[in-house]
């Protein structure tokens, strides 16, 4: 079952998580800004040579971290981090904290060379855990009785609820440049997701595209995301209309569409988000019962997205607006702004 199918399913077992995977400042709060060079008497800024920075960022710790589960105190800078969060690990990595990551769960498949394990970020084993020896474990969720046996021998745990917005996403990037030292790579990674996506909202006449509608598929029994989701917001910024929005159970951010109601609603682009997982794509598309009839189907405007991509929120976010965007370019003909 593809990644996001499973963390929706995570939170339909908890009923609602309450998605705080930023981390806040408060008074009591140490704050490594991870600066990447110093100011002189006529406040010019010089570059810190490299064996400087790395001084600087040991220097920054303790730390202080307000997590969804409370504060966590990380006394040294960690060399030992276990990420069982396959968007952590892209976070990691983008922000050149990737050496001091020892392994990873057995989802965390980008970039290449993540150490992969066959340890389970939705099941994980604590004996496993504590032989790897880690000095920090980044995660999304972990069962009560691993979180205890981790606090039973000291190691901290970094909590990081899937992001509900794309401020949630910068925040869990900043969040985890304080904890390893890479502030300066966490500001950089930000600025860099920060221009190139504004860049492509821009870049489309949103006011052109309102009227251009979609599906999502999550999986081939037609699960799909509303614009409440963090998925359906990338949508809603490129200026597209999601058919989900007025489905039966669209209360829950990821309703069950019937065949029938997206055959009615016949949307003008559809996007699968299970190539991956489940070999979808736009020959099995166009042989469903009925489908042939659909605009989107008989135009070729059905988009083959990166399972992985459509459902991380680390910096590859940006891939998946690039998609969106390519694809209304393609498909509606709209001219670059500007």
């Amino acid at each position: 079952m593809k990644l996001f199918k499973w963390q929706s399913l995570l939170l339909a077992m908890f009923v609602v998580i309450i998605l705080l995977g930023g981390c806040s400042s408060s008074p009591s709060q140490v704050t490594a800004t991870g600066d990447a060079s110093s100011t002189d008497s006529d406040g010019q800024s010089e570059q810190l040579p490299q064996d400087q920075l790395s001084d600087q960022a040991t220097e920054a710790f303790p730390v202080t971290l307000q997590t969804p589960t409370g504060e966590l105190v990380l006394e040294d800078q960690p060399t030992r981090i276990l990420s069982l969060s396959p968007t952590a690990t892209e976070i990691l990595f983008a922000i050149g904290a990737g050496e001091q990551v020892i392994a990873v769960d057995d989802q965390s498949n980008y970039p290449p060379e993540a150490p992969t394990t066959d340890i389970s970020g939705f099941t994980p084993n604590l004996e496993a855990i504590l032989a790897l020896e880690p000095d920090l474990v980044v995660h999304q969720y972990l069962p009560e009785d691993i979180e205890q046996g981790l606090a039973n021998v000291a190691i901290p745990s970094l909590t990081q609820y899937a992001a509900s917005s794309l401020d949630d996403t910068y925040q869990q990037i900043d969040q985890l440049g304080l904890a390893t030292g890479e502030s300066a790579g966490a500001k950089s990674t930000i600025q860099e997701m920060q221009l190139r996506i504004d860049q492509l909202v821009t870049g489309i006449n949103v006011s052109d595209g309102s009227s251009v509608t979609f599906y999502h598929e999550l999986d081939p029994t037609y699960y799909s995301v509303t614009s409440s989701t963090f998925i359906g917001q990338v949508y809603a910024m490129l200026g597209l209309t999601n058919i989900a929005d007025e489905a039966e159970g669209a209360g829950s951010g990821y309703p069950q569409l019937s065949e029938e109601y997206i055959l009615s609603q016949d949307p003008d682009l559809i996007f699968l988000a299970d190539t991956k997982c489940c070999a979808q794509g736009i020959e099995t598309v166009s042989e469903r019962n009925g489908w042939g009839v659909l605009s989107a189907v008989a135009e070729e405007k059905v988009i083959e997205l990166d399972d992985d991509i459509a459902s991380r929120w680390g910096p590859r976010v940006v891939d998946f607006f690039e998609s969106i965007a390519t694809a209304m370019e393609q498909v509606t003909a709209l001219e670059p702004v500007g």
